[in-house]
């Protein structure tokens, strides 16, 4: 639970003092993008290997 609010706390301390409105929406948008994609690519990795999938 630590880390998780460890990563709350950064994201709002890397958008609190941006001067331009439109380059904290899009770099705000492009991070929860990011996140998304990252438990995507989680869940994905988690379900090949449960199914027995072979990385060879």
């Amino acid at each position: 639970m630590e880390k998780l609010l460890l990563v709350k706390q950064i994201y709002f301390e890397a958008f609190k003092n941006w001067g331009s409105r439109f380059l904290k929406s899009y770099f705000k948008v492009f991070s929860w993008v990011c996140f998304f994609l990252i438990a995507v690519t989680l869940y994905a990795l988690v379900f090949r290997m449960s199914t027995g999938f072979a990385f060879d």
